[in-house]
């Protein structure tokens, strides 16, 4: 096994980490909810009254941050993810990891970060489920495709 110490980022990593234990934190003292994107845009989907505000400020957020970062940050320091996959693909997958969602009742967000730190037996299966699927695709899709 070698690491692709040009793609290796553990500060910026550490970092995203931290800001994402601190919101989840805060999140969950502040409004008395669990941070768990799926949840938050499927509470969208289902339309309850005086619920939508908070919901299309914290999408809209969560798609305001990487433009805002990308009008203010010096040239080069933020460069586009590359995929290499079709739309259709990416499509699917997006399909998928959603439908995936519902099935285990939260998303990795939210069973990962929330549930593991609330010691959440569900989120504890959700969590290495979600970890062992990967595994076995990336497995998959490195040796087999």
């Amino acid at each position: 096994m070698t690491i692709d110490w040009t793609h290796f980022t553990p500060w910026a990593s550490l970092a995203g980490g931290l800001l994402l234990g601190l919101a989840s934190a805060l999140f969950i003292l502040l409004n008395g909810r669990i941070l768990g994107i799926s949840g938050i845009l499927g509470g969208l989907l289902k339309r309850q009254p005086g619920d939508i505000g908070w919901r299309m400020a914290f999408v809209l957020g969560m798609l305001a941050a990487p433009l805002t970062l990308g009008l203010i940050a010096p040239a080069g320091l933020v460069s586009a993810p590359r995929i290499e996959a079709s739309y259709l693909l990416v499509v699917v997958a997006g399909l998928l990891v959603g439908y995936g969602t519902r099935m285990g009742s939260g998303c990795t967000s939210g069973h990962g970060v929330c549930g593991l730190s609330r010691l959440s037996p569900r989120s504890m299966v959700a969590t290495a489920s979600f970890m062992a699927a990967g595994f076995v695709i990336v497995y998959l899709m490195r040796h087999l495709f």
